[in-house]
């Protein structure tokens, strides 16, 4: 089983700018995102190469 991230208060502030109905999908992508490179808290930086890669 995949260790949890954490996310820092910035980037769950950005994270809310996501419309609702797309959150809980759009967290599990950049979650993902971020254990595969072997991190394992999200940061603003963090968050948006995630959003980069998805757009």
């Amino acid at each position: 089983m995949s260790n949890p991230v954490s996310w820092t208060a910035e980037a769950e502030a950005q994270l809310k700018e996501i419309p609702f109905f797309v959150r809980p999908a759009a967290r599990k992508k950049i979650e993902k995102f971020a254990q595969e490179r072997g991190t394992s808290e999200i940061t603003v930086d963090v968050y948006e190469l995630a959003k980069q890669q998805f757009q």
